[in-house]
């Protein structure tokens, strides 16, 4: 069994994210997928390995980068659900406001 589980808004950054990079290449576009979903399995065998960010919300979050993404996943339950994956550059604050509250 998966030790994480992908809410449905992850799954559709996941969709995005795959898009945006394969309209230029394919092939990088299925990497950075895969080193994502690789993140996802190395966040679920550790949980507590991401940072608490009390600064930007206080929604009970975690998040972990990949390059230039971020990962934000939910630690205190198990499976560990995978809630957002977004580019680290954007206004991170008001993405939280709008997506987890």
């Amino acid at each position: 069994m998966m030790g994480y589980v992908l809410s449905v808004d992850a799954d559709l950054d996941l969709d995005e994210i795959w898009e945006y990079i394969a309209a230029d290449n394919i092939d990088a576009a299925d990497r950075w997928i895969g080193k994502l979903f690789d993140a996802f399995e190395a966040l679920a065998r550790t949980p507590g390995m991401g940072h608490k960010r009390e600064d930007l919300t206080d929604y009970p979050v975690r998040f972990w980068p990949v390059g230039s993404y971020l990962i934000l996943y939910r630690a205190e339950q198990r499976p560990i659900e995978i809630v957002a994956v977004t580019q680290g550059s954007r206004d991170i604050p008001a993405f939280l406001r709008r997506r987890l509250h």
